[in-house]
C-alpha cells in the first residue's frame, strides 16, 4: 500500500516482504515510549517465531518500566550500528514514525529498504513498502493483526508486549483513540496470556526514587495560561542531577499537568544536552496541538505531538511564542467536556 488511507488490513506486499526476508532491522522513534517498544519487542519475537532473523537498534535507551516487557530481548542503543550492519540485514522496519529521521538513525537506516509501518497522520510514505493505517489506536495492534497475516503465533510474552504498547498510547483507554478496535485487540491479547495488572504494576507502581523526585522538579515550574486552559511545564537538564534521575526518568510527566481540571492543553518544554528544546504536546478534544508541532518541523497526532526548537540565546522568548500558539489554537475552540479526553 503506497497510500495514506487508513487500512485494517495488511497490505499484500508488506506481507510478502516479512516472507520474503530473512533479516531485519527493527526501530523506532528516539526516547521511545510504550507503544515503540512493546511492538519492537512483539514484532522481533513474532518474526522468530517463523523462522526469520530481528534485531532492534534504537538511538535512546528503553525507560526502566518497560524492563519487565522487554525481558531477555536485546536492545542495540545508540549511535554506532549493531554487528554486522548493513550487510546483515535485507530490511529495516521503523515502527511508529511518520518520518525516516524521527529515529535519529536515518542516514544508517536509509542504506537499507525501508518497511514503513506506521498510524499517524501525515506519513511521508517512505518505504519500499508502507502500512499506514491512521484509525489504529496504536502500533501495537496493528503488530498483531500482522501476526494474523503472517500466520505467526502469538504467546503470552509476545501478547504482553503488545498489551504494553496498547495501554500507554491509549492513556491506559482514558483516550479519545480507546476505541471498539483498541477493546477487541485488549480482550483477545488478555486470552492469549497478556496480563494487564502485571503491566500496570510495571508502568505505575515500581517508580525509582529519582523519578518521583524528577516529577517534584518539574511541577515547581508548573504554569497556568488562557485562564486556566493551558499548562506549561519545564525540564532542565540540572533538574536530573538533583533528583538523581536517569534520562529515561521522564517518561510520563507530562501526564501530571494534564490531569489538572479545565486544563486542554499541555506543552513540557525538555532541555537537551544538544542545546536545543524537546517540546512535548498533549490536548483534549478539538485542541489541535498537531497543527502546531507540524509547523515547526515536528509531527504527531492532532491530541499529541511534538517538536524540537532552537534556543539560541532567547530561549524563554522561543517558549513564550509556543505557548501563544497553544492558547491561540484552545481560544477558537469551546472549552472541551470534561468527559471528553483524546490521546
Amino acid at each position: 500500500m503506497n497510500a495514506g488511507s487508513p487500512s485494517r488490513a495488511v497490505p499484500g506486499e508488506f506481507v510478502d516482504a516479512l516472507r520474503d526476508g530473512g533479516s531485519f532491522l527493527l526501530s523506532s522513534h528516539a526516547h521511545p515510549d510504550g507503544d515503540a517498544i512493546g511492538s519492537e519487542v512483539a514484532l522481533a519475537r513474532i518474526l522468530r517465531s517463523i523462522g526469520r532473523s530481528a534485531a532492534i537498534w534504537n538511538i535512546d535507551p528503553a525507560p526502566a518500566a518497560y524492563a519487565g516487557v522487554i525481558g531477555s530481548t536485546a536492545i542495540h542503543v545508540g549511535s554506532a550500528p549493531p554487528p554486522g550492519f548493513p550487510d546483515r540485514f535485507d530490511f529495516a522496519v521503523p515502527l511508529e514514525c511518520p518520518q525516516l529521521d524521527r529515529t535519529g538513525l536515518e542516514h544508517a537506516l536509509g542504506r537499507l529498504p525501508i518497511l514503513n509501518m506506521d498510524h499517524h497522520l501525515g506519513n511521508r510514505l517512505y518505504g519500499v513498502a508502507n502500512w499506514v493505517d491512521t484509525e489504529a489506536p496504536a502500533v501495537a495492534e496493528m503488530v498483531l493483526h500482522l501476526a494474523r497475516a503472517l500466520d505467526a503465533p502469538v504467546d503470552a510474552a509476545t501478547a504482553n508486549a503488545l498489551y504494553l504498547g496498547l495501554s500507554t498510547d491509549t492513556g491506559s483507554f482514558r483516550f479519545s483513540n480507546a476505541t471498539p478496535r483498541a477493546f477487541d485487540a485488549a480482550a483477545e491479547l488478555v486470552r492469549l496470556g497478556a496480563r494487564p495488572e502485571r503491566i500496570a504494576g510495571w508502568l505505575y507502581e515500581s517508580r525509582p526514587p529519582g523519578a518521583v523526585r524528577l516529577l517534584g522538579e518539574v511541577l515547581g515550574t508548573l504554569e497556568l495560561h488562557c485562564n486556566g486552559r493551558i499548562a506549561s511545564v519545564r525540564l532542565e537538564l540540572d533538574m536530573f542531577e538533583r533528583a538523581g534521575a536517569a534520562a529515561t526518568d521522564s517518561e510520563g510527566l507530562i501526564d501530571y499537568p494534564r490531569s489538572i481540571r479545565g486544563v486542554e492543553a499541555v506543552a513540557l518544554f525538555r532541555e537537551r544536552a544538544e542545546g536545543d528544546i524537546k517540546v512535548s504536546l498533549r490536548s483534549r478534544g478539538t485542541v489541535d496541538v498537531g497543527a502546531i508541532a507540524s509547523r515547526r518541523g515536528g509531527g504527531g497526532h492532532r491530541n499529541a505531538a511534538g517538536c524540537l526548537i532552537d534556543t539560541g540565546a532567547h530561549a524563554s522568548a522561543v517558549i513564550a511564542e509556543i505557548e501563544v500558539e497553544v492558547e491561540a489554537v484552545a481560544q477558537r475552540h469551546p472549552r472541551a467536556e470534561a468527559s471528553e479526553d483524546a490521546a
